[in-house]
C-alpha cells in the first residue's frame, strides 16, 4: 500500500477505536500550530465531524506570541480550516524569558501557548483538547525522559486531566511521520516562516537524529521501543496493517 493517506487514515481510525479517543456529543478544540501535524489533525477531526457517528462538534485555535518572530500566516489557516469545515479562533499573547532563568525560553514559551489554549476550552465549553503528536514524537519523547530524566515514559493517546475538566487526546499517535510528510507534500501545504529567535539545536533534534540512526541500523527498534511504552498493537504496526 503505497498511498500514505490510506494509511493516515487507516491509522487514525485504529487510534480512535483503540484508545476510546472520541464519543458522541464531543466537544473538541484542536490546536493548530500551522506545521504540517496540525493541519493534519485538523483535516481529519474536520472530516469526522462531517459523518454521522460520532457526533461532534470541532473548533481550532491558534495561539500566537506577538514578542516571538515564529509567524503564522493566520489567513491560510482560516481558509484552510473553512475548508475542513472547522471555525477558526486566534488568540494572541506574550511571555516573558526572564521570569525564570532555570527554564529555557522555549520551555516558557510552550508552557504559555498551553496555558492559553487549556483557559480558552474551559471559557467556551470545550471537554477534549486534540494535539497533533504523531508516533515518532511519542518515541522521541520516550527517548528524551529515559536519557536525561531517568525515566521510560512518554505522551499518552488520551489523558484526563487532574485539576480541570479536560481530556488531551492524540489522534495520530500511530500515524509514521514519514508518511504525514509525504501526504503534506502531495496535499501542498504551505510551510509556515519559522524565525524564532530561540530556534537552535535542542535536546531533542538530538534525540530525532540519533533515533534515526538507530533505526536505519535496527528497523525493529520503532516496535519495540512502541511495545515497551504499552503500545499493544506495535506488533501489528510492524507489519503495516
Amino acid at each position: 500500500m503505497n498511498d500514505p493517506y490510506r494509511r493516515i487514515v487507516n491509522r487514525y481510525k485504529k487510534a480512535l477505536s483503540h484508545y476510546q479517543l472520541i464519543e458522541d456529543n464531543d466537544k473538541i478544540l484542536v490546536a493548530v500550530s500551522g506545521g504540517k501535524d496540525s493541519l493534519l489533525l485538523l483535516e481529519l477531526l474536520g472530516g469526522t465531524m462531517r459523518i454521522h457517528r460520532p457526533k461532534i462538534v470541532v473548533e481550532a485555535l491558534h495561539v500566537r506570541m506577538d514578542n516571538i518572530a515564529y509567524e503564522s500566516d493566520t489567513s491560510y489557516l482560516q481558509r484552510f480550516a473553512e475548508e475542513c469545515g472547522v471555525p477558526f479562533h486566534v488568540v494572541t499573547t506574550s511571555f516573558d524569558p526572564t521570569t525564570d532563568r532555570r527554564k529555557t525560553p522555549c520551555f516558557l514559551c510552550s508552557w504559555n501557548r498551553r496555558k492559553q489554549l487549556f483557559n480558552y476550552a474551559q471559557e467556551h465549553g470545550f471537554n477534549k483538547i486534540a494535539l497533533g503528536h504523531h508516533q515518532d514524537d511519542i518515541i522521541h519523547t520516550a527517548l528524551m525522559n529515559m536519557t536525561f530524566q531517568g525515566q521510560f515514559s512518554s505522551m499518552r493517546p488520551s489523558l484526563k486531566m487532574d485539576k480541570m475538566p479536560l481530556t488531551l487526546i492524540r489522534p495520530l499517535c500511530l500515524v509514521i511521520e514519514e508518511d504525514v510528510r509525504a501526504y503534506a507534500r502531495q496535499r501542498g501545504y504551505i510551510k509556515q516562516t519559522k524565525l524564532c529567535p530561540y530556534d537552535k539545536d535542542t535536546r531533542r533534534t538530538m534525540i530525532r537524529e540519533w533515533f534515526e540512526a538507530l533505526e536505519k541500523n535496527a528497523p525493529e527498534a520503532r516496535y519495540s521501543i512502541l511495545h515497551a511504552l504499552g503500545f499493544q498493537d506495535s506488533a501489528s504496526e510492524r507489519h503495516g496493517e
